[in-house]
């Protein structure tokens, strides 16, 4: 895998080698083409608030956005049907993520903002590999994996022996669509 990152916010405390190591860990876990290549962007609130009105349309800031350069559905990046072809190496696009709105998740949730951004990072992944959430069953869905891939990511960092947080033991370590909604409604 090839991952850029790019810490456009200012933001020091962001640790771009965790970024970078659960995202590989997504991507592989997914069955994506070694030679796939990602960037993560980190930037500042209005960066995220210009970036969201000029491509969603929707005013103010926000956690995560991806940007998808290739045309890739579940499953085309990721072996898919056994008989597909092999979809080969992909330019999977683009996460931008801004720790400054991310904070008050993590707040919120009961976290640190490390494993916000981590939540935040395989999220966007997910996005860019085709999933969405825009009907309940594609959120069930969606959340479900993000959240398993997040749990064995934490699992194989122990494996590994590595640390870059610790692994959140709250209620909304790993919570479905809703529970972030409702946990963000009043924390916002």
């Amino acid at each position: 895998m090839s991952i850029e990152v790019f810490n456009e916010s200012g933001e020091a405390s962001v640790n771009e080698s965790m970024l970078i190591d659960v995202m590989s860990y997504a991507l592989r876990r997914l069955d994506v083409h070694p030679d796939a290549e990602a960037s993560i962007h980190i930037v500042d609130l209005e960066t995220i608030a210009d970036l969201h009105v000029r491509w969603l349309d929707l005013e103010g800031p926000t956690d995560v956005m991806s940007f998808p350069m290739d045309e890739l559905t579940p499953g085309s990046a990721m072996g898919g049907r056994p008989d597909a072809p092999d979809a080969g190496p992909a330019m999977l696009g683009d996460i931008v993520l801004c720790p400054a709105f991310a904070v008050n998740q993590a707040k919120a949730a009961g976290h640190d903002l490390g494993h916000e951004l981590a939540l935040l990072t395989v999220h966007g992944t997910l996005h860019l590999l085709g999933y969405d959430h825009a009907t309940p069953a594609e959120e069930r869905e969606m959340f479900a994996l993000q959240n398993e891939i997040l749990a064995d990511w934490y699992d194989d960092l122990a494996r590994r022996e590595v640390s870059y947080q610790p692994r959140p033991t709250g209620p909304a370590a790993f919570p479905e669509a809703s529970q972030r909604s409702d946990i963000f409604a009043d924390g916002e």
